[in-house]
């Protein structure tokens, strides 16, 4: 008879890789689990590791962080599983190319860790059926990829023509506002917030007077004073107004400037990315468009003229030469440079101009002879570190609460925040330790200001970043800058953690105080 030692030794331990995508979700994480532990007793595997790709389309490797984990295991050698388990070849991927995800089949293959794809017809063992069936499999999946992208099109162009919204978040001056399926008004959306129903629809409203009134400034500085997006950029700093809390760069104020939903139109399809290809610019003559939809912040004639005022202005070619130049007389005025003196100098380029001629700062100092004080490229210089330690404690996280903890970013942001399965956003903020002579030893808590209202995780790190010291969870970020020393009481209003484990369900016993609140 043989003991439950024995037994277990008997189990061929293996990795399962499962995959939940923004497209056609049929099957959840939770379903191909569950066919894979099927799999697992009928065959005799033990599973001893899970890879979960949640929320992640199958077009591309690049985004699937668990994918690519899996790879770099077992190409490293040093992995404690002998087969990968499956749920079928979509789940693997739905690769364009379907020699892209025979490739990395390959590669755990070579390595002696063959793939099973459990819920497929076919038994995965090389021989000629099998591999026509699983090639087969492939180039079905990448279809559906691809069908089902022209149905979303179709979808979206006919949305657009009946004056919904189906480009993200409303933008600076407007507001998004959810209505029914027969058109009554139900809430307006905050930042990051989905539809509650599929039949709901989504249109533009006026935002605050005071955006309206910013905007609608920003198109008097081009009319009456032929003003660019740097000038604008730099008057609007200079007199106190922020875009949510952050100076105001040119490229934001020159993406507002050309929007035609400024003008009341509904546009999209401005650009195209089709499936997981490279981000282009779609002519204007086909653009999507649905004119006099949304409440006009300016007049159409207004914005045609500014359209053609600001091509005026930005044809112009600046030389190497002139804008080493100015950089020059800048810094004999100044007597040292930094991005935001280049920003708030008059007759100055903007800094996408600099950057596309010189490259980084550093370069282009040294082109001009300034030799910059260390202290001004280091917030650059530890980012790299406070990048890498938030991925790791996103992705243990996720890891952790493969079912209920998503990682996602905010619409144009680059930072990772996380989302619970029911849309609850949490902001991971990284407070770096750091050394001043004159303040001593603390930890900058400088939230993002579009996640100030989340729930926050606070992570105090160790003098190196590469370690975490504390784990405090808060309702929200109510300080926009602060310098926490050892034994903060202010740390006290947020929930000390012993560990990253204990993090689900303290943010649910936060949110729970919260409703017994309102």
């Amino acid at each position: 008879m043989l003991t439950n030692s024995k037994v277990a030794a008997a189990l061929i331990p293996a990795a399962q890789y499962v995959r939940m995508s923004d497209d056609g979700q049929q099957f959840s994480i939770a379903n191909q689990k569950a066919a894979i532990r099927d799999y697992a007793e009928r065959h005799r595997f033990d599973v001893v590791k899970t890879y979960a790709d949640a929320g992640k389309s199958g077009l591309v490797l690049k985004h699937r962080d668990a994918l690519r984990q899996l790879l770099k295991d077992v190409l490293s050698g040093e992995v404690n599983y002998k087969a990968i388990l499956v749920y079928d070849v979509s789940r693997w991927g739905r690769f364009p190319n379907n020699d892209e995800g025979a490739h990395y089949e390959f590669v755990c293959t070579q390595a002696g860790i063959p793939l099973h794809y459990c819920a497929e017809s076919f038994v995965n063992d090389g021989t000629p059926s099998s591999s026509l069936l699983k090639a087969l499999k492939r180039s079905m999946a990448a279809e559906y990829s691809r069908e089902l992208s022209v149905k979303v099109f179709r979808g979206k162009c006919r949305l657009v023509g009946m004056g919904f919204w189906v480009g993200g978040q409303a933008g600076y001056g407007y507001r998004r506002m959810m209505i029914s399926a027969t058109g009554k008004p139900k809430q307006k959306m905050r930042f990051g917030e989905a539809k509650s129903l599929i039949t709901d629809r989504v249109i533009l409203v006026p935002g605050p007077r005071e955006e309206i009134k910013c905007v609608r400034h920003m198109f008097s500085m081009v009319m009456n004073e032929r003003h660019g997006p740097a000038a604008i950029a730099q008057d609007l700093n200079q007199k106190g107004f922020t875009m949510n809390g952050r100076p105001w760069q040119p490229i934001t104020i020159r993406n507002i400037l050309t929007n035609p939903k400024y003008a009341g139109l509904n546009v999209w399809h401005r650009h195209t990315q089709t499936l997981g290809s490279k981000l282009r610019m779609v002519e204007p003559e086909n653009w999507i468009t649905s004119p006099k939809t949304f409440f006009p912040i300016v007049d159409k004639a207004t914005f045609d003229r500014v359209q053609v005022i600001l091509r005026r202005i930005t044809d112009r070619s600046w030389s190497d030469r002139e804008m080493l130049t100015r950089l020059r007389r800048l810094l004999e005025a100044k007597g040292r440079l930094s991005e935001q003196l280049i920003l708030d100098a008059r007759g100055m380029p903007g800094t996408g101009t600099l950057h596309s001629h010189f490259g980084t700062y550093r370069q282009m100092y040294e082109m001009i002879g300034y030799r910059p004080p260390r202290s001004d490229f280091f917030r650059g210089d530890r980012a790299e570190p406070t990048m890498h330690l938030r991925r790791n404690i996103v992705g243990r996280l996720t890891e952790m609460f493969p079912e209920k903890v998503f990682a996602t970013r905010l619409p144009g942001g680059s930072r990772s925040v996380l989302q619970l399965a029911d849309g609850c956003m949490v902001s991971v903020l990284i407070c770096r330790k750091i050394r001043q002579y004159h303040k001593g030893l603390h930890w900058l808590v400088l939230p993002n200001p579009p996640e100030r209202t989340f729930i926050t995780l606070l992570c105090k790190t160790n003098e190196a970043c590469d370690g975490v010291s504390g784990y405090y969870l808060f309702p929200r970020m109510e300080t926009k800058f602060r310098r926490s020393y050892e034994h903060d009481p202010w740390l006290q209003r947020g929930m000390r953690l012993k560990n990253l484990s204990e993090f689900y369900d303290a943010v649910e016993t936060i949110r729970n105080a919260g409703r017994d609140h309102e």
